[in-house]
């Protein structure tokens, strides 16, 4: 009902260089605007979206309506690089990757202005997740894994992928710089990065120490 009767919003949390405070793009987050319940979270109500086989009704409305709302920005003048969005496994299908480039050529958006965040578990899905996440790599769409360093994949595994970035989870930045163990994590993921020249965003930065730390271990995206 909430998809039929218009109550998703998007929300947009920014990504910032640890630099120079640059903005580098936005991450677009779902909500629920309730009638009678006020606004309700994603926690609250994708996993049920999720359970009745709803999610690819959700993440397609996601994906139009910020690809929609990049091109209006960029239309305004507004000088935003990127808009990421999450996409659920059921997603990784050949129609979503139809959806894709018929979105792209809807809004008339360049597809370096959209980045695919997609979980670590996907990831172990199999031969199909690799074909589908070549081909949406081959149209030249960014490609991101979301809360990276809280799967299971293996590292070997991972480099058979096309991914273009890194997002460290909040879990590990919340810990930093008084947690020894996630400050070993952060410092392992950078390290990896680099070494498969993979770009790295640190997610849920709240605090003016952990901005500092992030800033001089090298990261260069925060969010």
């Amino acid at each position: 009902r909430a998809l039929q009767d218009g109550e998703l919003l998007l929300h947009y949390q920014p990504q910032v260089s640890a630099t120079d405070g640059r903005l580098m793009g936005v991450e677009a987050l779902v909500r629920w605007q309730h009638p009678t319940r006020g606004l309700i979270p994603p926690l609250q109500f994708i996993p049920m979206a999720e359970e009745l086989g709803l999610i690819e009704d959700v993440g397609r409305w996601v994906l139009d309506e910020a690809c929609g709302q990049m091109r209006r920005w960029l239309d305004a003048g507004v000088p935003i690089p990127r808009v990421a969005v999450n996409v659920a496994p059921p997603q990784l299908n050949d129609a979503f990757v139809r959806h894709v480039a018929q979105t792209l050529a809807a809004t008339g958006l360049g597809p370096r202005h959209l980045e695919l965040e997609i979980t670590e578990g996907a990831l172990e899905s199999g031969e199909q997740v690799t074909s589908i996440l070549k081909r949406l790599r081959a149209m030249d769409v960014l490609l991101s894994v979301d809360d990276f360093g809280t799967g299971y994949s293996s590292l070997s595994h991972i480099k058979l992928f096309p991914i273009t970035c890194f997002k460290i989870d909040k879990s590990f930045v919340d810990g930093i710089p008084g947690n020894e163990e996630d400050v070993a994590i952060v410092r392992a993921i950078l390290a990896l990065g680099s070494s498969l020249h993979v770009n790295i965003v640190a997610e849920g930065v709240e605090t003016r120490e952990q901005y500092e730390f992030l800033r001089a271990s090298g990261v260069t995206n925060i969010q």
